[in-house]
């Protein structure tokens, strides 16, 4: 079986990742481990934007990965961008095994509403699943229900379901099993779960 690696950027509440570790594991069929150590996200910070670049984290998160790691999949609290985007949700390296969500623009209070933490996991679950299919080569999916649709503002995050369309499915359940060395009919169905 494959193991996801959660690796905690900055200060991360632990409940957190113990909460998104237990979803991930009933979403996909995956191991999940949080690491013992975190990664500083201050030397990606850029105090033009006042927001911390994710291709960097990204960048720094490589020197992490082991030949025997299959994904690593971070999570911070700080505000991410890249260049062309005043904010993003999340980023990944298509096709490779790293991965950064951030909570910052996930939760309530950044919109200045009342704390939903429930809402919050929901949120962090969807963003989560959403750049690991991207290190498993899916692009974005012109179904807005499935977990791979682009999103480009929170509410767009809450219209998605925790899981795949069929056709997305389909495709991550071919990469699953490559990556697992595995190829069996009833290995294929039970890689990924539809919801």
């Amino acid at each position: 079986m494959n193991t996801l690696l959660l690796l905690p950027v900055g200060k991360i509440e632990v409940s957190i990742l113990r909460d998104l570790s237990i979803a991930i594991s009933g979403s996909l069929e995956v191991a999940c481990e949080i690491l013992p150590y975190v990664l500083d996200p201050t030397p990606c910070y850029h105090p033009e934007r006042q927001q911390y670049h994710s291709s960097e984290i990204l960048q720094r998160m490589q020197a992490l990965v082991r030949p025997q790691d299959w994904r690593f999949l971070a999570v911070a609290e700080v505000d991410l961008y890249i260049p062309i985007l005043k904010y993003v949700f999340g980023e990944a390296q298509i096709a490779g095994r790293c991965a950064v969500v951030s909570l910052h623009r996930l939760r309530q209070e950044f919109y200045g509403l009342d704390r939903d933490d429930d809402l919050l996991r929901q949120r962090l679950l969807k963003e989560s699943i959403h750049e690991l299919g991207h290190t498993l080569e899916l692009h974005h999916c012109q179904d807005y229900r499935c977990v791979m649709a682009s999103s480009h503002a929170v509410e767009w995050i809450d219209l998605r379901e925790a899981a795949l369309c069929g056709s997305c499915r389909a495709k991550i359940e071919s990469k699953l099993n490559e990556s697992a060395g595995q190829v069996t009919g009833n290995d294929v169905a039970a890689q990924v779960r539809s919801s």
